[in-house]
């Protein structure tokens, strides 16, 4: 998968550091497969959550941050929408950011 934007994530991990090794790992791993499905997601993210218009959001750090993504299977892209604490996903509407 091709991934718009690894920025959002070094910004982030920055603040908050002891994201750094699980955001990286992520990024590794999905960078390295080609989704075709929500099937395929969930074969490696048991804990992803799915929303409408292909937003996918991603347990980080044990739940204490979430990594939302919108994903163009048939383009194999992937896009970060947003990447915060618990509370901050909390105060967003993950189906349209």
């Amino acid at each position: 998968m091709r991934i718009i934007s690894k920025k959002i994530l070094r910004e982030f991990w920055k603040k908050h550091s002891d994201s750094q090794q699980q955001l990286k790992a992520w990024y590794q791993e999905t960078s390295n497969v080609e989704w075709k499905n929500t099937k395929d997601i969930k074969k490696e993210y048991p804990s992803a959550s799915f929303l409408a218009d292909n937003r996918v959001v991603f347990n980080i750090k044990g739940n204490k941050y979430r990594l939302i993504v919108k994903i163009n299977y048939d383009y194999l892209m992937v896009w970060i929408r947003f990447i915060g604490t618990h509370a901050e996903y909390d105060k967003v509407d993950a189906t349209k950011i």
